[in-house]
């Protein structure tokens, strides 16, 4: 049945975490906080569903297999839906309170009172998709100019999302790398201000914030479980993701988090990169993985601090495994529902399906009958069109 995960070439790098305080530091309790009081405040807020995926679990000969479903989020597809927008947020109510010389509350900021002054604001990202989608929501939603830049190989479909949002969509001749490099150009020469996902020396807030609103998805699945999980597989990208969860489940569950595994395409292993060398390390992008969401080149040097203190396990996955993972989730598994989710939202399954069917490295992920495994299904179909491709090119 997994004939193709068992042959496949998954490199892993294991690790023993530290525990350093920057893992319950670098993203406070407090700013956790914050995000989820208002996050869960705005219209159409629900939680997302987590799937109990208990044939594929018996199949791989595991206790549980737990899968959080983060394509009905808020209408927009993904779990970026929760940081993008509250970052703009944020972005908008540092930017008011430095003009206005006082700190302006969010409740001034919805209410209207200075709907002028963000008006005049342009909020400008780089993104893959998701990201933008986000953001250009958050900008919409709180009143501001949005412009956000795309690679060469971002879809047309992704594209039209953000610009039905009410962003300016502009294409950059290069990769996401590119496209960060163009936002600061940008940001320099017209003062517009940056909303990203990922940091750099100097700049840390918007990423800060946007991993905040993360852990409202982190906070959800401490509530939804009925005990912390043994293992979770979370996708790589620029890193925000796995370190706002790691951060949110040891200050949730503390001793009692679960060992945590980072999976990242074969052909975009900055975080991979980054574990053996033992500091963020950039990767050339040579080649586009159909992992749109996760073709990073850099890793987000402030969630590195908390990634390189928390996580048990780095892991590459190959790109034949990305559209078999899609259609096996989309058709279900072993008398599993069928779930429709984005090509980034596998990476975790992917993961689990190599650990769990390889004996060298089901020892080395400890994995055995008692794992509870948790992952966390990033992206629903956020391309209809690539999704019925995939869906009908391996039928």
């Amino acid at each position: 049945m997994f004939q193709q995960y068992e042959t496949a070439k998954a490199d892993f790098l294991a690790i023993e975490p530290r525990f350093q305080s920057d893992v319950m530091e670098t993203l406070s309790r407090t700013g956790f906080d914050e995000a989820e009081a208002e996050i869960t405040a705005w219209e159409g807020y629900k939680s997302t569903s987590i799937f109990d995926l208990a044939g594929l679990a018996d199949t791989l000969g595991l206790k549980a297999v737990y899968y959080k479903h983060e394509g009905p989020r808020f209408g927009l597809g993904s779990f970026k839906a929760l940081g993008g927008a509250y970052a703009v947020l944020r972005c908008i109510q540092r930017e008011l309170s430095d003009t206005q010389g006082r700190k302006i509350t969010v409740e001034e900021i919805r209410n209207g009172h200075f709907a002028s002054q963000i008006s005049a604001m342009t909020i400008i990202s780089a993104t893959d998709g998701n990201h933008g989608r986000s953001v250009a929501w958050g900008a919409q939603m709180f009143g501001a100019k949005c412009r956000i830049y795309i690679h060469a190989e971002v879809s047309a479909f992704r594209a039209d999302a953000m610009q039905n949002l009410g962003a300016e969509v502009v294409r950059i001749n290069g990769d996401y790398d590119e496209t960060v490099a163009q936002t600061r150009i940008d940001s320099e020469e017209f003062g517009w201000r940056i909303v990203s996902d990922t940091s750099w020396p100097g700049y840390c807030l918007p990423p800060l914030d946007v991993m905040a609103g993360y852990g409202v998805m982190a906070r959800e699945i401490v509530q939804q479980l009925p005990e912390p999980p043994t293992h979770v597989f979370l996708q790589g990208g620029v890193g925000g993701l796995a370190a706002s969860v790691n951060a949110a489940f040891h200050q949730e569950w503390d001793k009692a988090a679960p060992r945590s595994i980072v999976v990242e395409p074969e052909l975009a292993p900055c975080l991979f990169a980054s574990a053996k060398a033992g500091a963020p390390t950039s990767v050339k992008i040579e080649e586009e993985t159909l992992m749109a969401g996760l073709s990073c080149g850099e890793p987000s040097q402030i969630a590195w601090q908390i990634l390189e203190n928390s996580v048990h396990g780095f892991m590459t996955i190959p790109e034949t495994l990305v559209a078999p993972a899609v259609q096996m989730l989309a058709k279900g598994q072993s008398g599993d529902c069928g779930i429709e989710a984005g090509e980034s939202a596998v990476a975790g399954l992917i993961g689990l399906i190599c650990g769990a069917t390889s004996p060298s490295l089901r020892d080395e992920m400890k994995l055995d009958s008692e794992s509870r495994v948790l992952i966390v299904g990033s992206e629903g179909v956020t391309d209809p069109n690539l999704f019925r491709a995939i869906l009908r090119n391996h039928d």
